[in-house]
């Protein structure tokens, strides 16, 4: 059940206690691809896991901005603090679980996102609001995951096959030609930068021409899989808090 076209009768009925929360940004990716791709990529893989869960679930509505200052210097990205995500976010789940859904599972889309939903999911558990969990669609793509970027070749390529308008194909020569061939500059496992433009001319992370739409049809099918594997998990649970131990 999507919320976004539901009735708040339609709601009423529902016969589930297990939402999905898509959660993406809207930052650079790139001059090849949309600031919305986090958003895109999170609710096609939030998607296509609902088209194969055999269980009713409520779908809420995106929440498209995150923690993004780190590519501030590109036109067009937005960013909120960690405090404000954080609190945003739990309270979404706090209003999903008055209404029953106290299953909640966080689609994520954003790198950026990952320890603040992580803390989110920590924070509103051990409150007793909601049993909330995140998943980053990125991490859980098998040998594909070292690919990951940003605007490279997981992006391009899930975007390629589920929304290929939205990838400027004339720029993708010089969208690999500018890309950076990791994340920040390392010395002694610390990464001495804090924003993309330190190290990146044009934003992308990783070669964007291997983002092929082929790879992409297997990046959903995969993502998809792991969420229904997770969505199955939840479902099933005991989310009640141990005991303090004696």
């Amino acid at each position: 059940m999507d919320l976004r076209s539901a009735s708040w009768t339609d709601v009423r009925d529902a016969e589930t206690d297990l939402a999905v929360v898509p959660v993406g940004s809207t930052e650079q990716h790139g001059p090849h691809a949309p600031l919305g791709t986090d958003i895109v990529t999170a609710e096609a893989v939030a998607d296509a896991a609902l088209e194969e869960f055999d269980r009713e679930v409520v779908r809420a509505p995106p929440i498209p901005v995150g923690i993004a200052e780190e590519h501030r210097q590109f036109p067009g990205t937005m960013w909120v603090s960690p405090e404000t995500f954080r609190n945003y976010v739990s309270e979404v789940v706090a209003s999903l679980a008055h209404h029953g859904f106290d299953r909640v599972v966080l689609v994520n889309g954003h790198g950026g996102n990952v320890d603040a939903l992580r803390e989110v999911g920590a924070r509103v558990t051990r409150e007793g609001t909601a049993y909330a969990v995140p998943f980053t669609w990125f991490e859980a793509v098998g040998e594909h995951s070292s690919d990951m970027g940003h605007g490279g070749p997981l992006e391009t390529a899930l975007l390629r096959h589920c929304e290929p308008e939205l990838v400027d194909e004339d720029r993708i020569e010089a969208a690999s030609a500018g890309a950076a061939d990791g994340w920040g500059e390392w010395v002694s496992q610390t990464n001495l930068t804090y924003d993309t433009a330190e190290f990146s001319d044009n934003g992308v992370v990783g070669d964007p021409t291997e983002g092929t739409e082929g790879r992409g049809e297997a990046l959903l099918e995969l993502a998809s899989e792991s969420l229904v594997r997770l969505l199955e998990a939840v479902a099933e649970r005991d989310i009640s808090r141990p005991p303090n131990r004696e």
